[in-house]
Order: C-alpha cells, then structure tokens, then sequence
C-alpha cells in the first residue's frame, strides 16, 4: 500500500513551483505589454518628424501643431470615459475597441495627403491613448495574485519606455526613410496584438454595476478640453489672451460643476468621495508631478543636444544622435520596472520620485559632456520606471474593484495633466530665457537649468506626498485571481 506521504510529495514535486509564472502567464504580460508599448510610442513618436510632415502638407506652425494636441485633447477625454466603460461592459472588450483606434487613425495618418485628414487621423489615435490604464486593469485581474504586481509594472513602465523609445524611432526615420512608415508601425503594432488579446486574454469577470454616466462624461471632457488647449496653445495665443485666461476660467467652472454633479449620482464617472480619500488623491496628485518630470526629460533632452555648441551647452548632434541619447533611459525604465513589485508601492513611488530628482539635479551641474546628459537622463529615466510601476500598485490597493478601470484611467489623466503642465511650463521657461545666435532666439542654458531645477522640486513633492499615503490594503486584494 503505498504511504500517503509520499504520494502527498510526488503530487507536490510534480505541479508546478507555487509562484513560477506559467508560459500562458509570460504570453498574456507580452501580449498586453507589446498593445501598450505601441499605444504610448504614439506619445511622442512624430515629434522629430513634425517639420518634415510640414513641409510634406504644406502647413504653417499653428496648424502642425495641432496634429500633437488633437491627440492629446481626445485622449484627455477618452481616457476616464473608457475606464468606466471598462469596469461596465468588460475591460478587454474596450481594450480591443482602443487598440482598433490605434490601427484605424495610424491608418489614416498613413494615406493622409493634407493637414485636415492628418489632424482627423490623429485624433482618432487619442481614443486609443485609454488603452494603457485599460491594460493596467485587465493585467491585474488577469494574473494571480503572486505576478499581478510584476506585470502590473511592467506595462506601466510602459508609458514611459514608449516616449523613450518613440524619438530614436523617430529620428531614424526622419533620417533614413519617410515618415509615414512611423504611422504604418502603429498600425503593424496593432494589428500584431490584436488576435494575441482575442485569443490569449480572458475576459474578467464584471462586477461593476450601473450605467455609463453621460452627464458626467461631457462635464470632465469639457473641463479637460478647457484646461488642455490654453496650455497647448498658450506660446501662440499668449498667456495673457482673454481666450487664454477664459478657457482656464471655465476649465475651473466646469470641474466644480462636474464635483457637484457625480456627488448626486448612483452610478458616477468617478466616485468623488472615493477619489477624495488620501489614499487615492495624494497617488494622483503624486502622478501629476511625476508625468511633469518624465515629460521635461522628453523635451529636455533631444532638443539640448541638438543645439549648436555655440550656445555653450549644445552638442550640434542629429535628431537621430539626439533620440538615441533617450535610449538608455528607456532601457533604464524596462529593466527596473520589476524592481518596483518587489518593493511595497508606497517605497517605491518614495525611492523612484527621489531617483528622478537627483537625475534632473545632475542635468544642473554635469553640462559639459555628451556623456553627462546621458547620464543624468538615464538617471531619470530609471527613477521614472520606478514610480510609474508603483502607482497602479497604489490604485488596485485603494480602489474597488468595481471601479479599478476607471480609477486607473483618471490616474493616467493625472499623469497627462502633468506632462501638459510639462510643456507649457518648459516652454515658456526656455523661451523667456534665450541667448541670440545667428539672429535667432534659442533656449540658454539658465532656461534648461530652470526647467530642471522645477521638475527636481516636481520629484521631491511627489516624494514627500508618498509618504503620506496610508499603510492599508483594501478589498480589491481579494478580488486578485490566487493562481
């Protein structure tokens, strides 16, 4: 007869290591990681190539211009309103729904011959920008319990490893090919994860209850399109337009009427009093000065070291050497993106914002090499991965699970919020400083060293806010899949 306990421990030796990721686990986090890589290179992707698309449909500055802000204005507004349609009618279902905008506005971008097509194109393209925090979500009720956190990491690392990544794609293109192959890799992207999410993702089960809250939705779109465009467009409106200021004065009207509005509701866009609590607020308002630091870098970085030397910064370097120059910070983001699931997300949110801090504090004091601004990107770079694996971290422990999609969407607005204070903050701060060279203004170096002196101070509060979340884990642990 053979002993219980030996067949207890061959039934052990035989199953698989409790806590070893599973080849169907790896394939989900690729396949859903590759959906978000390509979603975020969209960020920052056109960036170098914005002249020649000029050129090419032969538009002045302000209307380039709004090939970026479409996008970003769209994306301000499908982001919270797909979350919610996430925890309402299936996190996957609306993954796919984004990732098909992704394909579609690519496709679009890709046949443009003219400006108003573009600026269509890549507004359908800001739909698809719900598609990270979507992602998130359906990652963290996807796996187990055990690698939820690793993979949770990882695609929102995401966020920042595409702009990284985004402009020495870029460059290479603007220096070896069209641009329009850039919009037919988005659109190879999306086609490529779409069937892998058909048939590798399972859709999780819905708890949320309700109604897509309509009212709400066109009162935080209004309020976003009013806060977004003055920041956008403030360089050319002027600071001081009465279009500027009215817009920033309504953006504020619209928001307190959209607090009144959800705390009436049964079925919100977004639990207020839940979003009101520390655990939630002070995540968010951390995000925001986290995507105003990863941002500065962005806008700091390949532009610095493609000034002329004779500005006594710049390096004269292509928009090619000027991309690469980012790479080792995205790279940075990859690899230590786990780093943040090891750690509990209240640590890492702390240890990655002051990592960012001494990478723009290097910025300040190494200027005298190609080397140094390497570094001190690199260095940011790192502290971002970090951070931005954290915050998800932080959502999932603090929100319900009937409202994760959504709270994770109306954190990524948070971090693009900060990204679009990042522009116009940084815009304005290096073109009030400028040194004349060849009877042009370019940016000083006193101008970057103010920038990078604010999204040091960004770092740090996001760093001090971090500390003031609470200890506490909520049910949205219990809702995690065990294995």
């Amino acid at each position: 007869m053979t002993n219980t306990a030996e067949v207890t421990a061959a039934t052990k030796s035989a199953a698989p290591e409790r806590g070893a990721w599973t080849a169907g686990q790896i394939v989900v986090v690729l396949v859903i990681g590759t959906a978000a890589l390509m979603v975020s290179l969209t960020q920052s992707l056109l960036v170098p190539v914005l002249s020649k698309i000029a050129v090419d449909l032969n538009a002045g500055g302000d209307g380039i211009a709004w090939v970026l802000t479409s996008t970003l204005l769209v994306g301000a507004v499908a982001v919270p309103a797909f979350g919610r349609l996430g925890d309402l009618f299936g996190t996957r279902r609306m993954v796919l729904v984004t990732l098909a905008a992704l394909i579609a506005g690519s496709l679009i971008c890709a046949l443009a011959t003219n400006l108003t097509t573009m600026i269509i194109g890549r507004a359908v393209v800001g739909l698809s920008v719900a598609a990270v925090p979507l992602s998130i979500s359906l990652i963290g009720v996807t796996l187990p319990k055990a690698h939820a956190p690793a993979g949770i990491a990882l695609i929102s690392a995401m966020l920042g490893v595409g702009g990284a990544l985004g402009l020495p794609l870029a460059g290479l293109v603007a220096e070896y090919a069209d641009y329009h192959v850039l919009f037919w890799i988005c659109v190879a992207g999306g086609v490529l994860a779409v069937p892998g999410i058909v048939l590798l993702v399972r859709e999780p089960a819905r708890v949320a209850k309700g109604r897509m809250d309509l009212v709400g939705t066109a009162l935080l779109g209004a309020a976003m399109l009013a806060l977004l465009l003055p920041l956008a467009q403030g360089d050319s409106w002027g600071w001081t337009d009465p279009l500027t200021i009215g817009l920033l004065i309504a953006a504020v009207v619209l928001l307190v009427l959209f607090v009144a509005v959800e705390l009436r509701l049964r079925s919100p866009l977004v639990d207020v009093r839940a979003t009101a609590r520390p655990s939630l607020l002070l995540t968010n308002v951390a995000s925001l000065c986290v995507g105003f630091a990863l941002f500065a870098t962005l806008i700091g970085t390949a532009s610095y070291v493609q000034a002329p030397a004779a500005t006594g910064y710049g390096f004269g370097k292509s928009v090619l050497a000027g991309g690469l120059c980012m790479l080792p910070g995205g790279i940075a983001m990859l690899l230590l993106s786990p780093l943040s699931a090891k750690l509990r997300p209240r640590t890492a949110l702390v240890i990655g914002s002051l990592i960012i801090a001494a990478g723009f504090a290097t910025r300040i004091v190494l200027t005298g090499s190609l080397w140094q601004v390497v570094l001190g990107a690199t260095i940011a770079g790192a502290g971002t991965g970090i951070a931005y694996a954290a915050m998800p971290g932080l959502i999932i422990h603090a929100a319900p699970r009937s409202e994760l999609a959504a709270a994770n969407g109306l954190n990524a607005l948070f971090r693009s919020v900060g990204s679009s204070l990042a522009s116009a903050i940084g815009g304005a701060i290096l073109a009030s400083q400028t040194v004349m060279l060849a009877g042009h203004a370019l940016p000083s170096l006193a101008g970057y060293r103010t920038l990078f002196a604010i999204c040091a101070g960004a770092a740090v509060l996001a760093a001090l806010l971090a500390l003031f979340i609470p200890r506490h884990a909520s049910a949205a642990d219990a809702a995690l899949p065990e294995e």
